[in-house]
């Protein structure tokens, strides 16, 4: 066997003799780089938040409306949601009162059956059909969301829309 040999040079520098560094100048350049970016960025991902808060809540009440039909056809008993657009919440008939959060509002209830009080119910019947019609809901930011009752097919469709 053939052994190659050479030689290798190891350089030890000193700690704190380097001369070499960032000047004061290069990084308050990178400072304000990056404050640069974060006041870009930050009210982008603070609206993306708010945006999958307004989706969040729409797709919980269509789950509830689903879930009431799905009941009604099993338990063959009429079941109730009832939506009370001042108070900005919703129940299923002798369920828990959910309230929606500040940044999404029951922007408008189209059909139903008005109950008094401001409060509107939509039935969904033993057969599968549903008193049909449209709940709007928004955010701040201007994101609606409308959840779309089928009166006869007992359909729940979530559709996302834009403030006019």
């Amino acid at each position: 066997m053939v052994s190659r040999g050479g030689m290798a040079t190891i350089v030890i520098s000193s700690v704190g003799k380097d001369k070499r560094g960032f000047s004061l100048l290069e990084l308050l350049v990178v400072l304000l780089l990056i404050g640069l970016s974060s006041a870009i960025v930050l009210p982008s991902i603070e609206r993306g938040l708010k945006e999958r808060e307004l989706k969040d809540a729409t797709l919980k009440l269509a789950a509830t409306a689903r879930n009431l039909r799905s009941r009604a056809i099993y338990e063959n008993h009429l079941q109730r949601l009832i939506l009370d657009q001042r108070d900005n919440s919703y129940q299923a008939f002798q369920g828990k009162k959910i309230f929606l959060s500040s940044e999404v509002r029951i922007m408008g209830i189209a059909g139903g059956e008005p109950m008094g009080d401001g409060l509107k119910q939509f039935l969904f019947f033993p057969n599968g059909s549903v008193l049909g019609g449209e709940i709007g809901l928004s955010s701040r930011e201007g994101s609606v969301y409308a959840i779309q009752l089928d009166p006869l097919l007992g359909r729940v469709a979530v559709i996302k829309g834009t403030r006019r």
